[in-house]
């Protein structure tokens, strides 16, 4: 029954320029992300197809694209399903390769969708897979970005494919955004990443105010995103192995101190696969 996929989001929904930014719950901890304008709707990382149709129905809307950051099964299973019912343009990673994805994007590229009216700006963030990329919304406050499982609220996604090096730097180019830029990612792991980040950073008061709201939102059957850049850089370990908290806790897990931002990195995720 479509109302059971109903989420109460409060104030988790964002608006711009008129649109509405909605999560459909897919599998058991997906986000399908749907942008429309009462009218029309994107959708990214449609790993499965029956939410999203369920989500159309119950809104009344046309699907008039589809954006997918990276190749994995749970965020392009239901590419197939929607594109032979709805004929509509796919958009993915140029260095990947993904069934149904039409048009093949890389960094740099702009996207110019005309309903729901948005222009996304692609960014190759590998690293959680060789090709993932992330859509930045262009001209747009506050701004927003779907980083598929690149950057998680207080965490990042596990490496796939890349190195700690490229992991590194796609998580700079998102760190780099405008502060106040919407973080949308495609799992909800953030009180399963807090508990690790308190782990990794014991001090962080932050962190742990940002914690007690996580708590309640779930609570609440609520999601914790859309986060923002700047609550990431103040409370995400993986954007903060420059601080001294994250560091000394690095080199206790680790039996040595890491020589530079980049072994932090490194030896956090290590720690975080077995954490």
């Amino acid at each position: 029954h479509s109302s059971s996929r109903r989420i109460d989001i409060g104030t988790q929904v964002l608006t711009i320029r008129g649109m509405d930014i909605i999560p459909i719950p897919a599998f058991r901890d997906n986000y399908i992300w749907l942008v429309h304008d009462g009218r029309h709707a994107l959708v990214v990382d449609p790993g499965d197809a029956t939410p999203v149709e369920e989500a159309l129905r119950e809104h009344g809307l046309t699907l008039t694209a589809i954006l997918v950051t990276h190749h994995h099964p749970d965020h392009t299973g239901g590419i197939g399903a929607l594109v032979a019912s709805h004929r509509v343009p796919v958009y993915g990673p140029a260095r990947e390769s993904i069934a149904g994805v039409v048009h093949a994007v890389a960094d740099g590229d702009e996207i110019h969708l005309p309903a729901p009216a948005l222009t996304l700006r692609v960014l190759d963030v590998p690293g959680h897979t060789a090709g993932h990329v992330a859509y930045v919304g262009m001209d747009i406050e506050p701004g927003l970005v779907f980083c598929g499982d690149t950057l998680f609220s207080a965490g990042c996604g596990r490496l796939f494919e890349g190195t700690p090096a490229q992991l590194g730097r796609s998580l700079a180019r998102l760190a780099a955004l405008p502060p106040d830029t919407r973080v949308y990612c495609t799992h909800e792991y953030t009180l399963s990443n807090l508990a690790f980040a308190r782990a990794a950073e014991p001090d962080n008061a932050e962190r742990d105010a940002w914690a007690a709201h996580c708590e309640t939102l779930r609570a609440r059957g609520e999601p914790t995103l859309p986060s923002t850049i700047a609550r990431e850089r103040a409370i995400n370990p993986f954007l903060r192995c420059e601080q001294p908290g994250v560091i000394e806790a690095v080199a206790a897990q680790a039996g040595s101190r890491p020589q530079d931002a980049l072994e932090c990195l490194a030896a956090l995720r290590a720690w975080k696969d077995r954490f």
